[in-house]
């Protein structure tokens, strides 16, 4: 995870391919806990759930995934409430999964543990 930590998300305006099933699988590894999933375009993207002890912890991450989702340019996909916050992450300029969404899933990750 620390090689993509070290990175920044790259603007994506449709110009590259989404990653295949295998390049997926190889950047999954990168991650901890993200599952692939298609969303009702069959496009693939990567969901995470996250739990906490109250709605407070639960805003909190959230409003600090904002942040960092701003300074990367790159907006997750975010539904919280009492306790629980998930996270769908894609690129949708392509329609898929690229490095970004990985980039975004593994500084998400550090925010949670820190």
């Amino acid at each position: 995870m620390s090689d993509l930590l070290k990175k920044k998300c790259e603007p994506c305006e449709g110009k590259v391919m989404p990653f295949d099933i295998s390049e997926i699988h190889k950047y999954q590894k990168k991650v901890d806990g993200w599952n692939i999933i298609k969303n009702d375009k069959e496009a693939y993207l990567l969901e995470k759930n996250f739990k906490f002890k109250d709605f407070k912890n639960s805003q909190d991450f959230v409003n600090q995934v904002g942040i960092i989702s701003e300074i990367e340019g790159h907006h997750p996909d975010i539904y919280f409430g009492w306790g629980y916050a998930k996270i769908n992450i894609t690129t949708h300029a392509i329609e898929g999964l690229s490095e970004n969404d990985f980039i975004l899933a593994a500084k998400i990750d550090q925010i949670f543990s820190d």
